[in-house]
């Protein structure tokens, strides 16, 4: 995906990430890379891959990937929010 204006909110919602994004993470953290690409791109602009890997990063502090999953970094299985289950992807 390539943005051209930088005024624009690129992810107005957690449906607009991209598929390698939005399948592998759970919904809190979608909300967390989001927020953080969205800022990060009104701050750097045309330049797509920095404001990616600041989201990582932001997701990185919240979250840690157990085997094929991503789990909170407390380990509170209660806090837990499953990704999409397979044959639901969009």
């Amino acid at each position: 995906m390539i943005f051209r204006d930088a005024s624009v909110m690129p992810y107005r919602s957690n449906e607009d990430l991209p598929p390698s994004v939005y399948d592998h993470l759970p919904p809190h953290a979608r909300d967390i890379y989001r927020e953080a690409f969205n800022h990060a791109w009104a701050r750097y602009g045309g330049d797509e891959a920095t404001p990616h890997r600041i989201a990582w990063a932001a997701v990185k502090r919240s979250y840690r990937k157990a085997g094929n999953i991503w789990v909170r970094r407390d380990g509170d299985p209660a806090h837990h929010d499953s990704p999409r289950t397979a044959g639901s992807f969009r």
